[in-house]
């Protein structure tokens, strides 16, 4: 769409423009007589005439100066590579950035222009967290559980619609526990759904997480948790207490201290639980293990230089593996 402002002492409006085209058309002015009286270039007139001729009276509105064609342009594939990894993924542009070899600031074009440039999730700190990163491996370990509504068979709301759903007050589904513990330094992950978070529950999680963690050569030191009732009983103090590891734990009502782990469970609702609108709480839990599996192995991280957790253990191997010394 041509342009219909123009400036307010531009000496050639669309109407002074038409004029001097008359000139030249229909009161057979040469070129060069009618650039002197309208005070132009005679490249000028020949243009104008020639947009006349060419589109008539909407050829002598300015044009847009952004060009037809922009060889260095972000592709169409390009641009739905970074639309599908946001849709499945919900990463933001640094990650996407990443992912596609663009510039952040080409990906949050992309998309702000596709009306996805926000997440918008309510979860967010909302106060300045002061971040640190342990040395080693097995350093610090952070453990947590994430309470979350089993899906019914058949499909819950996001399935059914809310109105076919069964309410929480009628539906057996009832809940499953995200038992989790994260490597501080390499953000390697151990994860398990479990039925409760009972005490006898999360010391037995712990017994099969510090096994995990010991046949990939990480030594754990300190295991670092909030102050729930299981994380507060004998049989997780036994647990710690059984594999040698100090026992930490948060400031109360501080989450951020906690907040790798916390981090990592936002990613299970956004890149797992909810990604996808599951027909049954097995089928979603058939895919925990692989989404464990790619967040380890496969899933990049800013706060690793974009290594995986698996590349950054191998990277930092040595620095607290038993026998390396």
């Amino acid at each position: 769409m041509h342009a219909r402002t123009q400036h307010p002492n531009a000496s050639l409006t669309p109407k002074v423009r038409l004029r001097m085209v008359q000139t030249v058309l229909d009161d057979h002015w040469s070129i060069e007589a009618t650039a002197e009286r309208f005070q132009v270039d005679a490249k000028t007139v020949r243009k104008w005439r020639d947009r006349y001729v060419e589109e008539g009276t909407n050829g002598l509105y300015d044009r847009s100066s952004r060009p037809r064609t922009c060889p260095w342009a972000t592709s169409t594939e390009t641009r739905a590579t970074v639309l599908d990894l946001r849709r499945r993924r919900r990463w933001g542009a640094a990650h996407l950035a990443h992912e596609t070899g663009l510039a952040a600031s080409t990906v949050q074009r992309i998309l702000v222009a596709n009306g996805v440039g926000r997440l918008d999730r309510g979860d967010r700190a909302t106060e300045p967290v002061v971040r640190y990163q342990r040395e080693r491996p097995g350093e610090l370990v952070h453990v947590d559980v994430k309470k979350l509504g089993a899906i019914p068979d058949g499909g819950g709301w996001r399935v059914l619609g809310r109105e076919a759903a069964p309410h929480h007050g009628r539906s057996n589904a009832g809940y499953r526990y995200l038992h989790s513990a994260i490597d501080d330094r390499t953000r390697v992950v151990y994860s398990e759904v479990l039925d409760d978070e009972q005490a006898w529950t999360a010391a037995g999680f712990w017994h099969r997480a510090n096994v995990f963690y010991e046949a990939l050569g990480i030594h754990v030191e300190r295991v670092l948790s909030d102050n729930g009732p299981c994380y507060r009983s004998r049989a997780w103090r036994a647990a710690l207490d059984a594999t040698g590891i100090t026992m930490k734990k948060t400031r109360p009502y501080r989450p951020q201290t906690n907040g790798k782990i916390e981090r990592f469970h936002r990613i299970l609702l956004e890149e797992w639980a909810y990604i996808r609108p599951w027909t049954s709480e097995a089928e979603r839990h058939q895919h925990y293990e692989r989404f464990c599996h790619f967040y380890n192995h496969h899933r990049s991280h800013g706060s690793l230089g974009w290594a995986t957790p698996m590349d950054m253990l191998a990277l930092l191997r040595g620095d607290n593996v038993p026998g390396s010394h």
